[in-house]
Order: C-alpha cells, then sequence, then structure tokens
C-alpha cells in the first residue's frame, strides 16, 4: 500500500499537471499576503532562505530580487510543480523533491538548518499539515524566523461569498486552516519560539512568524 506522502504526491502531480502552466496568472487574484510576508523576510546576503512547498517558484524568484545576494532552497512533493520552479529559479537555487512533513534537509538540501524559512498557502494543501508546520519549525537555525501565510477564517466575507469561495478551493483540494494559530502557538511553546500573528482584512488571509 502506498504510503500517505506517495499519494499525496501523486495527487498534486494529477492536480497540476496542466495547472502549473497557469497557476501564478491565475492565482495572483486570490493568494494575497504573499509579498508582505517576503518583503518582512529581512534575509541579509548569505542568509539560507528556505521554501516549502515551492510550487512553481514564483516566491523564490520574487526572494531573489526582493534579498539579493540570499541563499535559496525549495522543496516540493510534486516533481510537476518542480519542473516550473527550475524554470522560474534556475541557478539561483537548490530545489528537491520532498515531503513536508519529514523531509531529510540536509542529504536533500545540503543544509541541516535555516535563517528563515517560508510556508506559503502550503499548509491548507498538506493533509497533515501540523506536522508539517512543527517539522519547519525544527528546521530554524539560532535567530531564524519561520513566516506562514495562508487563508484565514474568511469570517469578514457574505456568507454566499465564503461558501463560494471554500466551494473552489476545495476542487484544488485546498481547506483553510481555521486552527492554525492555535497549532502555530503550540509549536512555537513546544520548541520556545516566539509567535507573532496578524490577519488580513476580512479575515482572508492570516500571517504568523515564529521566531527562534
Amino acid at each position: 500500500m502506498a504510503s500517505l506522502g506517495t499519494s499525496h504526491a501523486a495527487l498534486m502531480d494529477e492536480v497540476y499537471r496542466g495547472q502549473r502552466h497557469i497557476y501564478d496568472f491565475t492565482r495572483k487574484y486570490y493568494l494575497f499576503g504573499r509579498d508582505t510576508l517576503i518583503a518582512g523576510l529581512a534575509a541579509a546576503p548569505g542568509a539560507r532562505v528556505l521554501e516549502i512547498a515551492c510550487g512553481t517558484g514564483r516566491n523564490l524568484a520574487t526572494i531573489s530580487r526582493a534579498w539579493p545576494g540570499a541563499r535559496l532552497y525549495g522543496i516540493d512533493i510534486s516533481s510537476e510543480m518542480l519542473k516550473s520552479a527550475r524554470a522560474a529559479v534556475g541557478g539561483q537555487a537548490r530545489l528537491a523533491e520532498g515531503d513536508a512533513c519529514g523531509f531529510d534537509s540536509a542529504a536533500l538540501l545540503g543544509e541541516a538548518r535555516f535563517d528563515r524559512i517560508v510556508l506559503s498557502y502550503s499548509l491548507s494543501m498538506i493533509p497533515d499539515w501540523e506536522r508539517a508546520l512543527d517539522h519547519a519549525a525544527g528546521l530554524l537555525a539560532p535567530g531564524g524566523a519561520l513566516h506562514i501565510v495562508d487563508f484565514g477564517d474568511l469570517s469578514g466575507l457574505p456568507g454566499p461569498a465564503r461558501r463560494l469561495l471554500e466551494g473552489w478551493l476545495a476542487r484544488f483540494h485546498v481547506a483553510p486552516r481555521k486552527a492554525l494559530p492555535a497549532a502555530a502557538a503550540r509549536s512555537a511553546l513546544g520548541r520556545g519560539l516566539h509567535l507573532t500573528s496578524r490577519h488580513g482584512p476580512l479575515g482572508y488571509y492570516q500571517l504568523h512568524i515564529l521566531r527562534a
């Protein structure tokens, strides 16, 4: 029997085999908060910046422009998405295929710890998302920070609009993680990290930073 990670990888490849070609064009209209996260990275030259579930490489390419000199790394479970990521960032980032819930960063990327780690609209797609969050927190170097952006509770949207958006997201196996603030707090407490959180307008997105 295939493992959950293997099954999820196959699902993501199926979903994004064609979607990856139009992903960035379509998602810019509803994946808000990503550039706010990137602007707050404060990644100095030489800083090791890892994006977990890097998808098409859009964020890594943006980070390379916003924070020149940062050393970029990316992990994704989908080999299809990594094709787009390699085209987007070329030799600017070291990329590898791996499961966000338990990849070996030293073996795959040549680094055991990172100064900045990004989870951008990925936890809402990962079945065992709390495990992925805590695994990411465990990869922080001293003084490092884990930056998370994802869908919020959508509480400020009118009911029909909220149901329409949730139905659309479900088509792509996306589920807003309303328990994310509590999970981030548990991970911060368990690992001795400092947590700061904020929410976007209408509860559309949530931003969390866990600092070592």
